[in-house]
């Protein structure tokens, strides 16, 4: 066909100039001589030799003609053959002819001789079964019969092809007796190996872990084992009990009277989830993934807008959303022997909390979440979210159930990094090293903690200090050695000034912290019952665990599935203004690499962020359509004399101005919970505004003081000449007056009276 079409292209025009040729002669003609031309054609188409341009239109017409016939020929003989493939499929589906059965026992019954010694086992079939004539004509699809049930092209298939239930009887299978070997070899294989398209009662078993039914089911026929012979269900005018293996049962067949009568599995009826899937409803309006703070602050913020929203929250944890910070920071300053189970802690004020946002009476059952007429925020523990289907607005999870939604919320968080040469060294070093990030995490950590000698935390940034200084102030009691290292010059180094950084480094040191700066680990190895870390410089660190505390990778297993952008630069889902990734899917807290108006695109890892992102994503899921436009900040306190609170780009690679003053007894994080009275300060200062804060009042600073007391103070982070970064270190509630200073984005030339509105001299 394509041969005569390219054939066709290229001597079309030729046929179509050498017409137009002709025509235009004899019109010349009747112009020159005024009369009309015979009907007998005198002079030649063209001034060549006589007759060649005649010859070539006709070869040319000739040409097309034949190429038509060829491709008509083609094209119904290609008709032809698909019809009777499609004829024969059709056949050999499950709803065969009584003919079909007849012949597959007449195949059986003719190999029965040559089978016997590999299947001694399966009872022969009747000496005398009734088997009408092999059928040569193509087949047509009718009801099965009553009497005989219908066998699928399992028993008959080939060993060189996979057996899979769409396989037509093709009609060699039908008409000649299947060889030896096809036999010999094939029965057994395809019983065990053919897979299941459709619910079977021979594969209740496998059907039943994930969509199991409610009222018993009696098993089909099992296979023959060849240990002791197999009673044949029906009677003895129908086919062997080996031969009906099917990939399903049809409709309205009955094997005899005497076969046990089971439902039939055919019957389109939808089986009903599993006991594990009971609990998890088939649709949720707002379906929010992840337990972490970003969902919890997004289902207050969607109830908030929508009172009669339902919201369902699934997390892979198996706890209720919790906050994060305490993990690090208060519960290891508590004196509750029963720490690990309460998860209640006293604040630097003297207060007591639990570490979850609410008690479980809160929220209402999964199950009973459409059922409940007000709505309601339910949590679904203990399952993870793999895939994500968007264009039918539906999620499958890790146990097989399905979920649709109408407005979703990625709030994955991350996970946390390990340092490579650990994941290398095998085992014994694996077990014995903790990622610090859920609630499991502190459990274990904590329990380790009271049967070692010696733990070593690998990193100097927030959560490797706040750690080290926690743990720090409880090893002079059991004898624990608290070691820190870390590749920067002191603590906090790539966020803090190096002169803040040393003397941070000094202040965990005087927490009873063997601080070790400049520590590249180069491997890590396990001797002698002991953990042996050996550094680059050639030091070696002798420890019996190992705490990495080296940065967040952000979750974002649902991009491929999802169809959304990953950010190649800060990692996460990006998203526009409004936190949305993708029409009615939003993404926040860890996992949202979103762009800040003042400081470009970011990604933000820190309490403060994920309870604002939240919140907004909750409120334009529900149609506010706003704009995220909050510098979110974060905090980090070294036990309960030393905090800081920062906001924008903190980093020690840029220019810093820092203005200190003597810090008095209300400078500490203790004093400033007890002011706000949380410990979790930016749910109390994020609703504030700077205008609260008089600015004109502000002492004179005093005097510069000689030796190095960083009582308190500010540091700005310049980039351009423009503040871009703030950290207030032990100055607090001052958080909204940092906020307005970045987002205005204005050149300061003296500091030093932008550091006034902060009333760092006040006493």
């Amino acid at each position: 066909m394509f041969k005569c079409k390219t054939v066709w292209n290229k001597l079309a025009p030729l046929a179509r100039a050498s017409s137009s040729l002709c025509l235009q002669n004899a019109r010349k003609s009747v112009l020159r001589h005024g009369r009309r031309l015979d009907m007998v054609q005198k002079a030649q188409m063209s001034s060549g030799p006589p007759g060649g341009e005649n010859t070539l239109y006709y070869v040319l017409v000739g040409a097309t003609f034949l190429g038509a016939g060829v491709y008509t020929y083609r094209t119904l003989s290609g008709d032809k053959e698909r019809y009777k493939e499609r004829m024969i499929e059709i056949a050999s589906r499950p709803k065969q002819e009584p003919q079909a059965a007849e012949a597959v026992a007449e195949v059986v019954a003719e190999s029965k001789e040559d089978v016997a010694a590999p299947l001694e086992c399966i009872p022969e079939p009747s000496p005398e079964p009734v088997i009408s004539e092999p059928v040569a004509e193509e087949p047509t699809p009718t009801e099965p019969s009553v009497e005989e049930p219908p066998v699928t092209e399992a028993i008959v298939e080939s060993p060189e092809a996979e057996p899979v239930a769409e396989a037509p009887v093709t009609e060699p299978v039908v008409e000649e007796p299947v060889p030896e070997p096809i036999v010999e070899a094939s029965i057994p294989e395809l019983i065990v190996e053919a897979p299941v398209t459709e619910p079977v009662e021979a594969s209740v078993a496998e059907s039943f872990i994930e969509f199991p039914v409610t009222e018993p089911v009696e098993e089909a026929p099992a296979v023959p084992q060849c240990e002791e012979p197999l009673a044949p269900v029906v009677e003895s005018e129908t086919v062997p009990t080996p031969v009906i293996i099917a990939e399903h049962v049809p409709e309205a067949s009955s094997v005899s009277e005497s076969a046990a009568d089971p439902e039939p599995a055919s019957a389109a009826v939808p089986l009903e989830p599993t006991a594990a899937h009971l609990d998890v409803p088939e649709h949720a309006p707002y379906l929010l993934i992840g337990g972490g703070t970003a969902s919890f602050a997004a289902a207050r913020s969607i109830r908030a807008r929508d009172p009669g929203a339902r919201v369902l929250i699934v997390t892979e944890e198996s706890e209720h959303p919790y906050m994060r910070p305490p993990l690090s920071k208060e519960l290891w300053f508590s004196d509750d022997p029963k720490v690990t189970e309460t998860l209640r802690f006293k604040q630097w004020n003297g207060k007591e909390r639990s570490i979850y946002f609410q008690p479980p009476s809160f929220y209402i059952s999964p199950a009973d979440l459409a059922k409940v007429e007000n709505g309601g925020v339910a949590v679904l523990t203990g399952r993870k979210v793999v895939h994500m289907d968007v264009r039918e607005n539906k999620v499958k999870l890790s146990d097989g159930a399905e979920i649709s939604y109408e407005k979703c919320l990625i709030a994955t968080g991350g996970v946390p990094r390990n340092l490579q040469v650990i994941d290398r060294a095998g085992q014994e070093v694996k077990k014995r090293t903790t990622l610090f990030r859920k609630i499991e995490d502190f459990r274990s950590l904590e329990k380790i903690s009271r049967e070692v000698k010696s733990i070593t935390i690998i990193g100097g940034g927030f959560l490797g200090s706040e750690l080290a200084c926690a743990m720090g102030r409880r090893s002079a009691d059991p004898g624990l050695e608290v070691i820190q290292m870390f590749p920067e010059k002191g603590n906090m180094g790539k966020v803090l000034p190096e002169y803040l950084s040393n003397w941070t480094t000094e202040k965990v040191r005087k927490e009873g912290v063997n601080v070790i700066p400049d520590a590249l680990v180069k491997n890590v190895s396990y001797k002698n019952d002991q953990l042996e870390i050996k550094l680059k410089d050639g030091r070696v660190v002798k420890t019996d665990h190992i705490v990495a505390a080296v940065g967040l990778e952000p979750s974002v297993e649902l991009a491929k599935s999802g169809g959304l952008e990953v950010d190649s630069d800060f990692g996460g889902y990006r998203v526009n203004a409004e936190l949305q990734a993708r029409s009615n899917i939003w993404v926040a807290g860890d996992a949202a690499c979103f762009y800040d108006i003042r400081l470009g695109r970011r990604r933000v890892e820190h309490h403060d962020h994920a309870v604002v992102s939240g919140r907004l994503a909750g409120e334009n899921m529900t149609g506010a359509n706003k704009p995220y436009w909050h510098q979110s900040m974060f905090w980090s306190d070294l036990g309960p004399d030393v905090g800081y609170e920062a906001i924008g780009i903190v980093d020690s690679s840029l220019p810093t101005v820092g203005v200190f003053a003597k810090a008095t007894a209300k400078d500490t994080p203790k004093a400033a919970t007890e002011q706000s009275g949380t410990g979790i300060r930016s749910e109390s200062e994020t609703e504030e505004v700077a205008g609260a804060f008089k600015t004109g009042t502000a002492a004179p600073p005093p005097p510069i003081q000689q030796k190095e007391d960083y009582g308190k103070g500010v540091i700005f982070y310049l980039r351009d000449k423009v503040v871009v970064g703030i950290v207030l270190w032990n100055v607090f509630n001052r958080m909204p007056v940092a906020r307005k200073i970045i987002k205005d984005g204005e050149e300061h030339t003296d500091l030093n009276e932008v550091a006034k509105l902060f009333n760092i001299h006040e006493d």
